[in-house]
């Protein structure tokens, strides 16, 4: 383990955060609040940690595989935890544990909360809440790649333990341009996404901070009621619009801009997102219009809710939980499918859905045909082995994580369903799930334990667990190399 260079990065990604939390400074300037010395004690403690750690540069600068997944894992807790001193300095969220679990939700693009009335927050509070969604949406340290330069072999290392997916690539040549591709990308539609929304009436505070949590796919909102609060159509249909394109692998919008469109609509995970969004749009819009809604708004309630669980966001215009339970069961689903690999949606990724209904129709016909030879596709390209093997892998611990977080949360004693969709949907990063913990619930009733275990969860599940649980290996710190 190369040591030195692991805290001359972590250094450097703390001294980052300093600086972004100059913006909600700004805020606070801005609109008068108390919360402008809470955010100074927090720069003044992560430049005080973060300069002695770059004040000489290693000599060996060598990167590999384990300090990246290293670097990842430690930095996201880091940051968390120096995020959180705002909300506790402030004294709007008193306890650190539940400041800790309100940053990691924001940085995490979880968007759990345990805030009880969000509306009594102050704005650069809030502003800070759904930009951690920003940050942590596209990965914090794709943003550091993009604006700090690396060698490019140290920064791959960094970037495939940090972006979601089964494969990391390249868009061009150099990795750090292809970092800033990807955040043109995504400030550019962030952008599109306030502007629409302030032409369509919502004030430009609120157009920019819905925006930012919708570009991170977080959904930290701030109203009580979330997006229903501001009822209009207008609004919600621009952001369930938007909730959409943000689950969308950002490779494909590069291939739109470089004019292979072709290429890009032939996508087989595009595809499958899409049809899964209107088949589930239309059973649960059939299932609520012999409820309460007209068939209009129906297919209404029904799109906005379908986008904002596949998306990971979890934004809600309605309490779904009290809708019917093939409605509830489908939105349970979707938690867990989450949207694209590449995008900034949480969630388990459907390219590795994909593979893994492919790699079991394959099994399957290997034992009827043992001679036979079958390879698992996607776009008609051959997936390699060892990604079909650490996509089975990882399922299975995903599902080991699930059952064990599920059995420390039931120590609480609430019931069933609020502590598996708890659960589900912290380590899937959506948010909201069902009973308690629903649109209109919150997490602020659970014990410090299951807190912990949650943003456990949290963290785990945006890493893609690997990260996190290389920190419990002990081969990881022992070995001088990979």
């Amino acid at each position: 383990m190369n040591y030195k260079m692991v805290f001359y990065n972590l250094g450097r990604i703390l001294l980052v955060e300093a600086a972004l939390l100059i913006i909600p400074v700004i805020v606070a300037l801005i609109y008068g609040d108390n919360t402008f010395i809470s955010f100074a004690i927090a720069i003044a403690a992560l430049t005080a940690v973060g300069l002695p750690a770059i004040h000489k540069k290693p000599e060996n600068q060598k990167i590999y595989a384990k300090e990246g997944y290293v670097i990842v894992a430690v930095s996201w807790i880091l940051m968390s935890l120096f995020g959180a001193l705002p909300f506790t300095i402030s004294g709007y969220i008193p306890s650190f544990v539940d400041a800790f679990f309100e940053t990691v939700s924001g940085f995490t693009t979880a968007g759990s909360t345990i805030l009880r009335e969000i509306e009594s927050i102050p704005k650069s509070l809030l502003f800070w809440r759904s930009f951690t969604h920003w940050i942590g949406g596209m990965g914090f340290l794709v943003f550091v790649i993009a604006i700090l330069p690396k060698t490019e072999s140290s920064s791959m290392h960094v970037m495939r333990a940090e972006v979601p997916g089964p494969s990391v690539d390249k868009l061009v040549s150099k990795l750090r341009a292809s970092a800033r591709i990807l955040y043109g990308i995504y400030c550019a539609l962030t952008l599109s996404e306030a502007v629409l929304l302030a032409l369509g009436g919502m004030p430009v505070f609120d157009s920019i901070v819905n925006s930012l949590a919708t570009a991170g796919t977080g959904g930290f909102a701030i109203l009580n009621n979330s997006i229903e609060g501001y009822n209009s159509v207008y609004s919600e249909m621009v952001i369930a619009v938007f909730m959409l394109i943000f689950g969308i692998n950002f490779n494909l919008y590069y291939m739109f801009l470089i004019k292979q469109w072709r290429q890009a609509l032939k996508s087989e995970e595009l595809r499958w997102y899409i049809g899964i969004v209107a088949v589930s749009v239309l059973i649960i819009a059939i299932s609520l219009v012999g409820t309460k809604y007209s068939v209009g708004d129906a297919f209404r309630y029904a799109f906005f809710q379908v986008t904002s669980i596949i998306s990971t966001t979890g934004f809600s215009t309605a309490n779904f939980d009290t809708w019917p339970v093939i409605a509830k069961i489908i939105l349970v689903l979707l938690t867990v499918t989450g949207a694209c690999a590449g995008s900034t949606c949480g969630g388990f990724k459907l390219s590795r859905i994909i593979i893994l209904v492919k790699s079991s129709i394959r099994d399957i016909k290997k034992a009827i045909n043992p001679r036979s030879i079958e390879t698992v596709k996607i776009d008609k390209k051959t997936i390699a082995e060892p990604v079909v093997k650490s996509v089975s892998v990882l399922f299975a611990m995903y599902a080991l994580i699930v059952a064990v977080s599920v059995l420390l949360v039931a120590l609480d004693g609430r019931d069933v369903v609020t502590t598996v969709t708890a659960v589900l949907t912290c380590i899937n990063n959506v948010g909201p799930g069902l009973g308690a913990v629903g649109p209109y619930g919150n997490y602020a009733d659970f014990s410090v334990l299951s807190k912990l275990v949650l943003s456990f969860d949290m963290l785990a599940g945006r890493l893609e667990l690997i990260p996190i649980l290389m920190l419990f290996s002990p081969y990881v710190w022992s070995k001088k190399y990979n």
